[in-house]
């Protein structure tokens, strides 16, 4: 395994993960795998470092008031039992379609932001039929989180975007809390599992905790019709370099 490799490519993953509200397992995954770590350590082995670099970028949005709290309950509530079921599926899925599934997503996600304009200006309530659509992100968000060995955030914010059509900074700060905690169950299962190396966590996390409230920092101050567009591209871009590599 390439160290130096794994060192910056916590750095590059914790900045994105702040930067655009999710934990950067998905991310780190496929490049991890490039980098010699094989498929399943490389799926596993970011999230344990996924808790503190999440909870370093949720505190730069939760300072601005941009967490809201009642999706987060819910969010966290149904998700933590799904992202232990999707763990333990884990069992009878190999590593390296998992990795290519992960590639697949987020390739597919990043186009859809390029593509779709917003509404960077929306207002959400709370209608019934608003606790189902959050109810059903959750559990999706907490299986595939759980199944792919990441902290749900590269789901959670375009699903927050389109389906509960929060703004996109509260989108990025409530993914990033909610990541925190669903990175928790999926981390005990593959630990138990045996698929987590802890030097590759360490050297990992060492570059991406401070570079996520970094991130975090600079979306602050960003335009949000900018940084929807450079968050398609960077997932578009990523996805696709990958998926042919």
């Amino acid at each position: 395994m390439n160290w130096l490799a794994i060192l910056a490519i916590g750095a590059g993953v914790g900045f994105l993960g702040g930067m655009f509200g999710k934990g950067g397992s998905a991310i780190a995954t496929p490049l991890l795998h490039l980098a010699g770590v094989p498929a399943i350590v490389a799926l596993a082995a970011p999230l344990p470092a996924t808790i503190p670099s999440t909870l370093a970028g949720t505190w730069a949005y939760w300072r601005e008031e941009l967490v809201d709290r009642r999706v987060l309950r819910w969010s966290i509530a149904i998700g933590v039992p799904a992202t232990a079921l999707g763990a333990f599926l884990t069992r009878w899925i190999g590593g390296g379609v998992l990795v290519h599934v992960t590639d697949v997503v987020i390739a597919g996600l990043g186009i859809r932001f390029l593509l779709a304009p917003h509404d960077h200006e929306r207002s959400y309530d709370w209608p019934p039929a608003y606790r189902v659509r959050l109810a059903t992100v959750a559990a999706v968000v907490g299986l595939v989180s759980g199944l792919l060995a990441n902290s749900g955030g590269f789901l959670l914010v375009p699903l927050y975007l389109t389906v509960l059509r929060m703004p996109i900074k509260a989108s990025f700060a409530s993914s990033l809390a909610v990541a925190a905690v669903l990175a928790v169950p999926g981390t005990i299962v593959h630990a138990a599992l045996g698929h987590i190396d802890w030097r590759v966590v360490i050297v990992f996390g060492a570059a991406s905790v401070p570079l996520s409230y970094v991130g975090a920092r600079v979306a602050l101050r960003s335009n949000p019709a900018r940084l929807e567009r450079v968050y398609g591209g960077v997932l578009a871009g990523l996805g696709l370099g990958l998926l042919f590599v």
